[in-house]
């Protein structure tokens, strides 16, 4: 989960730019990045940390020119960061080629060795999305005839792309001289969006993660990218799309529409706060049917994705909807901190309650899902100190139950608090005196009944089927193995973190 950014504008575009990341940073806190071009010459800055503290007016005024692309990055490919992973990343052959990557590969190891062997191109990093730029940049030389580059030359090295690499991927792209690229893996996992503004000089292009970006930029929304399909934009202004998958087919992330993305943007058509109430409205009929027995006294969420699903839970079991909990909005989400450790100690930082809406009360949390369960187990402690009676849980989602290798932080069995336990377990685990799970089916249809057209669902984090079929128990072994031992590492620093802090003292 990463925020990904291109412009073609009339005018300059650094400040677009930096404008369209702090709307897309709630999909990345971990390092940001902005390229720009002027004719063939990059200017690029990036580093670590939230998008405000990466730029400043120095930075943006050494950005000039009317084209460019941005990245704000989440890791999902280990939890230690090198700053040397910082998007967009650039390659200076063929033509000079920059690349912002949302998503995550399956076949990265294979795609190592083909570049060493085959390609003779040198991967520097452990970020697949490097591995990415140089599939690309590899077959946009091999296509191009006496270094010329029309739009047939690029659809035809994208397409290329498609042949070679495995997994989930929305790319934004920029080639010196010539213009801006973004296209979408064959399955859509991962969103991407196209906005339109005319100006009185012609009109401008922006390419977006989400639609939130678009709308608040003054662009509108002209459509989703395809699965499969790539779009040029010259940076002239003149725009061409076109499939370069053999099979394309629609499967996005539906983990998108329960927590990922901000609720006022619309992914493949439908609008993630509709679907949000719709996935209240089949939790209020599964505790009709299944739990009536439970005596809510206060429907209360748990800020901030869980609002609407909460509010028409309330609406429909006909009882009070009230704020329990205060958010620090200066503490980074808890899901994207790397170590449980890291994440235990931020809940109570992130979250405080309002004891009089908890005193004496029957209450039912609302959260967007359950991942690892240390928010959750925090949480309800904080309600049981905060005076109820009894605390009811119930998650928008199903239980997560299986890692995530598209470009979500659930990489290992082992984290996931429902990966062996049953429902009952799970609800003793986090301490909660009941807890309602929601259904798979029910969670497809709230987003299917916003789209006829969105049949298909990327939903391995919760069934295990993996949409790209190259996934295999080896392959998640692997990954696993190299995550605990990055999660160890982030853990045993974390520990000494501690400590130097009790020395301090």
């Amino acid at each position: 989960m990463c925020g990904i950014l291109g412009i073609v504008a009339r005018s300059p575009v650094n400040q677009l730019l930096y404008d369209g990341l702090l709307l897309l940073q709630h999909r990345g806190q971990d390092a940001a990045g902005i390229v720009t071009a002027e004719g063939k010459t990059f200017h690029m800055h990036k580093g670590s940390g939230m998008v405000r503290d990466v730029f400043r007016t120095r930075h943006m005024r050494s950005l000039p020119g009317h084209y460019g692309i941005a990245h704000c990055r989440y890791p999902t490919a280990g939890s230690a960061f090198n700053s040397a992973e910082a998007q967009p990343l650039y390659v200076n052959s063929p033509f000079g080629i920059v690349l912002g990557h949302n998503g995550n590969l399956t076949n990265t190891d294979a795609l190592k060795e083909e570049m060493f062997r085959q390609d003779l191109r040198h991967i520097n990093t452990n970020s697949d999305s490097e591995v990415l730029l140089n599939v690309l940049a590899h077959e946009l030389e091999s296509g191009s005839v006496r270094n010329r580059l029309d739009p047939a030359t690029i659809f035809r090295a994208v397409a290329a792309v498609h042949r070679r690499v495995r997994g989930a991927y929305a790319v934004i792209a920029m080639i010196a001289g010539h213009g801006v690229l973004a296209f979408r893996d064959p399955y859509g996992i991962r969103p991407a969006v196209i906005g339109i503004n005319d100006t009185p000089n012609g009109r401008d292009y922006m390419i977006a993660s989400e639609s939130c970006a678009v709308d608040a930029l003054g662009f509108r929304v002209l459509r989703d990218v395809g699965p499969g399909e790539a779009v040029y934009i010259e940076q002239t202004g003149e725009f061409h799309s076109e499939q370069c998958a053999e099979k394309p087919s629609l499967n996005p992330c539906i983990f998108e529409y329960v927590y990922l993305a901000r609720p006022d943007s619309l992914i493949d058509g439908a609008s993630v706060y509709e679907a949000r109430l719709h996935m209240g409205e089949k939790l209020v009929e599964k505790i009709r049917r299944q739990y009536r027995h439970l005596d809510i006294d206060v429907v209360i969420p748990i800020p901030d994705s869980s609002r609407p699903s909460a509010l028409q839970l309330a609406l429909g079991l006909g009882v009070p909807y009230r704020e329990g909990f205060v958010k620090n909005r200066y503490i980074g989400r808890t899901f994207i901190m790397p170590g449980q450790s890291l994440r235990r100690r931020s809940v109570r930082q992130k979250l405080n309650v309002i004891a009089m809406e908890f005193r004496d009360k029957n209450v039912l949390l609302v959260d967007d899902s359950i991942v690892r369960g240390t928010t959750s187990r925090e949480i309800v402690q904080m309600a049981r100190e905060s005076g109820a009676r009894k605390v009811f849980f119930a998650s928008s989602a199903p239980p997560v139950r299986f890692p995530n290798v598209y470009g979500i932080d659930m990489s290992t069995r082992s984290e996931l608090i429902a990966a062996h336990r049953s429902e009952d377990e799970v609800a003793r685990e986090i301490g909660a005196d009941a807890l309602i799970y929601q259904d798979l089916d029910a969670l497809r249809e709230a987003v299917r009944s916003l789209n006829p057209k969105l049949t298909s669902f990327e939903t391995s984090c919760f069934d295990g089927r993996y949409i790209t079929g190259d996934v295999t128990s080896d392959y998640l072994q692997a990954v696993e193995t190299q995550r605990d031992a990055a999660r160890d590492s982030v853990e045993d620093e974390g520990a000494q973190l501690d400590l130097d802090l009790v020395a301090a003292q």
